[in-house]
């Protein structure tokens, strides 16, 4: 069953909202914006967007494989591997095979990726702090309990798109 056949209720706050005044608009816009400072703040490091990503998540992960990498950066693995490429080549990780069951590949960081994933998290909360001025606490805690609440109210249109599209046409 397609997702925009479902009767939902709107309630009547949401109606007719200027773009602007929208949560789609105004979360693309802080999403937008938090992206561009994430990434002026890694030239430093020597990352992009894409690489700062994958780095952080090995940081945190010591026993990360290829394939987990991959679910976890909603990457395929054509694009994971490129990604580890140039990572690679930048001399931040190694890929290793394991030596339990060949067809996994391990992931570690060298010395200089280590170094460079350690700086991540500081640079990250600095930016999570500029955005959390003026919040309490409390404040804060309840925003990011209704974004987790939109986020569980969205996934299931994001299902029924891909659904809709693996069904093929019906024409």
């Amino acid at each position: 069953m397609s997702g925009t056949s479902e009767k939902v209720e709107v309630p009547a706050f949401c109606h007719a909202l200027p773009t602007e005044e929208s949560i789609g608009y105004q979360m693309r816009r802080i999403v937008t914006l938090l992206g561009g400072e994430i990434e002026r703040q890694m030239v430093p490091l020597g990352l992009t967007d894409a690489q700062w990503k994958p780095l952080l998540r090995m940081y945190l992960n010591q026993d990360c494989t290829v394939a987990a990498l991959a679910r976890g950066c909603h990457l395929d693995a054509g694009a994971m591997t490129r990604l580890l490429d140039r990572l690679e080549a930048k001399g931040l990780c190694r890929r290793c095979r394991s030596v339990e069951d060949r067809r996994v590949v391990n992931l570690e960081l060298t010395a200089e990726g280590l170094a460079a994933a350690a700086q991540i998290p500081a640079i990250l909360d600095r930016i999570q702090g500029v955005a959390a001025q003026g919040f309490s606490a409390e404040e804060y805690r309840q925003l990011k309990d209704f974004l987790a609440r939109i986020l569980i109210n969205i996934v299931p249109l994001a299902s029924n798109a891909s659904t809709d599209s693996e069904g093929g046409s019906t024409t």
